[in-house]
């Protein structure tokens, strides 16, 4: 009697994962308007019709990719009296993660396509925008989020864009009391 191996058990969720994983390299290395969902299979090694059985459209996958990396949720947790003191310390002294500069360059790489910007907007101002300004609360929440988020961001590109601040560890403490302050300041309405 001859034993032969059936099919490869099919995996849906890993199936799923893997072209979620692929789409999120080559959004990061390519422009948005560069990536074709074919690509995308191909580096899973499955078919195109596979890709948008599971995420729809390439709007719809791009999406599903923002929504899987780090969009800044973790900056509302913890103790709200520490926001600022936290946030400094992590931006500057924290080395930044894979995930987060992988997020930064899919947002660099998509500002070149009104397609792919009409999407990240979207998605930015409903998964971090929005909820962010409601916990910074008080009548100026709205303006004091994308103030507090655009020195975070800013700060984060600077680091990442020149392979850190380059300072002393006292400079790094000087900067991060400043930021602190700051910071704080934005958040308490």
């Amino acid at each position: 009697m001859l034993c032969t191996a059936g099919p490869r058990p099919r995996n849906a969720e890993a199936t799923r994962a893997a072209i979620l994983d692929a789409a999120r390299e080559r959004f990061a290395r390519e422009s948005y308007d560069d990536v074709g969902l074919r690509h995308i299979a191909g580096d899973v090694g499955v078919d195109a019709a596979l890709v948008s059985r599971y995420f729809g459209s390439k709007d719809e996958l791009f999406e599903s990719v923002l929504d899987s990396c780090n969009q800044g949720d973790e900056l509302m947790l913890g103790d709200r009296a520490t926001f600022g003191q936290r946030v400094a310390r992590d931006i500057i002294l924290e080395p930044t993660s894979e995930t987060k500069l992988k997020g930064l360059m899919i947002f660099l790489r998509s500002a070149s396509s009104t397609k792919a910007m009409e999407v990240v907007q979207r998605n930015a101002n409903t998964r971090f925008y929005g909820p962010f300004s409601e916990w910074v609360g008080g009548p100026d929440g709205a303006i004091n989020a994308r103030l507090a988020a655009s020195l975070i961001m800013g700060m984060a590109i600077s680091r990442d864009v020149t392979g850190g601040f380059n300072l002393t560890p006292d400079e790094c403490e000087r900067m991060i009391d400043r930021m602190a302050a700051t910071l704080q300041a934005l958040i308490e309405p």
